[in-house]
């Protein structure tokens, strides 16, 4: 029987922008079983619902992640708009739709970036970001905020955006879409990308579905599961079907994130479209939440679920956030095992873990 050894992968590596950590054990060259490891970064964040008013308590869930700060309001505003039964304006619905996409947007262009860097494309991984700040320009003009945006509300929204701005956004975006076919076509018809990424980090259908796997990494192994598809907010009036891929590798991966940017336009394009004229951009919201409610949502990396739980009083008995990374590591414990020690670094960067949002 060969030696076994056991190295550490992270929680410091070139390809990590945030602190995982996994125990390797390798036989040679190859990856028998990768033991992972989180809480460098855990911040109690659940248990602030305790001492801040469940108004404040948005805030707080966008400071769970600064990639997905916004959608982690809207998971959050959802569940406590159903238990209050708040009905949310229309154009409150298509301005979050608009925002979500944005981020959307910005969130896979990053991880773009950071993958081309990981197989070394720095020009392209510099592309990549450029383009990035085009969107983010996007968003510091309609909400004030680069990262962290404190556009949503219970019962909205803070921000609006007048016609004018958003014919002038519609415009910006057909310049950053341009740019970004440029970038989308090195990804998909690149022979080194394909040639590095593809048959690395195999997951199956079937797998996928036993581990639960969510987001671009379920797609990408043929799981059509969004959760756009139900429908929450204004997506009643958004049409989509999912992006899904078969080969479940992490070529697939990356196919997945590059269509789903183009994809994102079109739904911006949509919720412009379909946003009412004037109107109210938020409900009045009286009393207290009074239940308890699971709200989904489609994050830039996959599902999550917020668990709100109110008890009548301004301040929330239960705060419980399930993230997409969280649901995504035991898919990627069994992607790594068989792996060479190579290709290590390529299929922790494909689920696209963000750290930050897993250990709040």
């Amino acid at each position: 029987m060969p030696n076994r050894t056991v190295i550490p992968f992270g929680p410091h590596h070139p390809v990590l922008p945030e602190p995982i950590h996994l125990d390797l054990v390798l036989e040679d060259e190859k990856v028998v079983e990768a033991i992972p490891n989180v809480g460098f970064i855990h911040r109690g964040l659940e248990l602030l619902c305790e001492k801040k008013p469940f108004q404040d308590m948005v805030l707080v869930a966008e400071r769970i992640c600064g990639i997905c700060s916004l959608v982690h309001g809207i998971g959050f505003v959802n569940g406590v708009e159903k238990i209050m039964n708040i009905q949310v304006p229309e154009r409150a619905e298509m301005l979050r739709v608009f925002w979500s996409e944005l981020s959307r947007v910005h969130s896979h262009l990053l991880w773009l970036g950071l993958a081309a860097d990981g197989i070394g494309f720095e020009s392209l991984f510099m592309h990549s970001w450029r383009v990035r700040e085009l969107v983010l320009d996007i968003f510091e003009e309609t909400t004030g905020g680069r990262v962290i945006f404190d556009a949503i509300k219970v019962g909205g929204v803070k921000k609006n955006i007048n016609k004018e701005t958003l014919d002038r956004i519609l415009k910006q975006l057909e310049k950053v879409e341009e740019e970004y076919r440029q970038i989308a076509d090195v990804f998909v018809n690149d022979f080194t990308i394909a040639h590095r990424w593809s048959g690395v980090g195999l997951l199956t259908k079937e797998q996928a579905i036993t581990l639960g796997a969510v987001g671009p990494t379920a797609r990408a192994s043929g799981l059509a599961m969004d959760t756009r598809m139900i429908k929450y907010g204004g997506y009643d009036k958004i049409t989509m079907e999912p992006i899904v891929e078969t080969a479940g590798d992490c070529y697939a991966r990356a196919l997945v994130r590059v269509r789903e940017v183009y994809q994102s336009f079109d739904q911006i394009r949509q919720a412009i479209s379909k946003m009412p004229e004037g109107g109210e951009t938020e409900a009045k919201v009286t009393g207290f939440p009074t239940g308890e409610y699971f709200s989904r949502v489609e994050q830039p990396r996959g599902e999550v679920i917020y668990y709100v739980k109110g008890n009548g009083t301004k301040y929330l008995e239960r705060f419980r956030v399930r993230t997409p990374t969280f649901a995504n590591i035991p898919p990627l414990v069994q992607m790594l095992a068989g792996c060479d020690l190579a290709d290590v670094p390529a299929i922790v960067l494909a689920i696209d873990p963000c750290i930050s949002c897993t250990e709040r």
